[in-house]
């Protein structure tokens, strides 16, 4: 385990969803349901495994790196000096990007179980609103449990894009858009 993550859930465990950084096959899946976009947002980037694989899968995409963490954020800054990192809250990033043109994906590693509820909550719904703006939009989160990574209003809709069992733990990679 690296030491900046173990640090990062030893001074905030509700903000640090795994003890283990993503597989390199659970980034690879999830940085591939982001092809496509035209700015990728990376939410919750961690020790930056997704961020790795965004960046190899999809060279010459603006990626929007977001870790609350600050030394976390740090690091990710010093290993990918291309990466915009916002050292920032997820509602934050995504209430500014709101109103920006062009086919935007989020890609999310937050750990909505362990976050507090009025963290979750409000999080979730800047995300809702975020992808109800524009159809072409949507959310790429992965969860550790077989269901839907978080209940959403009627207009949006949850798809299950694949499991990745070679993953400590084995997890589910969703994506969340508007219904068409």
């Amino acid at each position: 385990m690296p030491v900046d993550l173990l640090f990062a859930m030893l001074r905030n465990p509700a903000s640090t969803g795994a003890v283990l950084p993503s597989s390199r096959t659970l980034a690879n899946a999830m940085a591939g349901a982001a092809v496509g976009a035209d700015t990728v947002i990376e939410l919750g980037a961690g020790t930056g495994p997704v961020t790795e694989a965004l960046l190899r899968r999809l060279p010459g995409v603006p990626l929007i790196a977001v870790e609350l963490q600050p030394a976390l954020a740090r690091r990710l800054q010093a290993r990918f000096p291309t990466v915009d990192v916002r050292q920032a809250a997820a509602k934050e990033v995504v209430d500014g990007l709101i109103e920006r043109p062009g086919r935007l994906v989020l890609v999310s590693s937050l750990p909505f179980r362990s976050l507090p509820k009025e963290v979750a909550a409000a999080t979730v719904d800047s995300l809702c609103r975020f992808l109800a703006h524009d159809g072409e939009r949507k959310l790429v989160q992965f969860t550790y449990q077989p269901r839907a990574p978080f209940a959403v209003p009627r207009h949006l809709r949850w798809q299950r894009r694949t499991v990745v069992w070679r993953n400590t733990p084995p997890a589910g990679v969703w994506e969340l858009q508007a219904v068409r």
